[in-house]
């Protein structure tokens, strides 16, 4: 695993990264939490750009500029509906993490920044959605010869925070 694991708190539109990841709906369209974050932050070209990708399924991965964001890129991914997708939830959420780690590979990315997909109104349990993301990223960089150096997983609270280095195995003061 060539690309370094990192955990912060903060709001991912603040992230200096090659490219964040926007937690989306199959629109791509703003709404509330992070997509909503990322399309005022990013400015009104960010919409226009997602409304010429017709949307996106659950558990793939878009990519567009970053247009006002310190991120290069945004790569838009669509989480799974906790207990509504036929028990196929860790699945597309995995697929969620793997097809973004694609695109920053494709595109040569040294860097990507990812927020909690499907722990806000998604209703993904934060500890079982931290687990699969971090089992994902993990593997996905192991079978890689990656050009990622730098994988940032953004908690947005303290709480978020500590769960991510529990379920990486960090000690707390880490």
């Amino acid at each position: 695993m060539t690309a370094e694991i990192k955990i912060i708190q903060g709001d991912v539109t603040q992230i200096k990264a090659d490219a964040v990841v926007n937690a989306a709906n199959k629109f791509l369209a703003p709404g509330g939490g992070v997509a909503g974050a990322i399309h005022y932050a990013a400015g009104p070209q960010l919409t226009a750009k997602c409304r010429e990708l017709g949307g996106c399924e659950t558990g793939e991965a878009k990519i567009t500029p970053g247009y006002e964001l310190p991120a290069s890129y945004v790569i838009h991914t669509v989480g799974p509906v906790y207990g509504q997708e036929g028990g196929e939830e860790e699945e597309l959420l995995a697929s969620c993490y793997r097809e973004s780690l694609a695109l920053a590979e494709e595109y040569g990315l040294k860097s990507i920044a990812f927020p909690g997909i499907s722990t806000g109104a998604f209703g993904y349990p934060k500890e079982k959605a931290f687990r699969v993301a971090v089992d994902t990223i993990k593997t996905f960089l192991e079978e890689k010869n990656s050009s990622l150096k730098e994988v940032i997983l953004a908690g947005f609270t303290s709480e978020d925070v500590k769960l991510y280095k529990n379920v990486l195995g960090v000690a707390e003061n880490d």
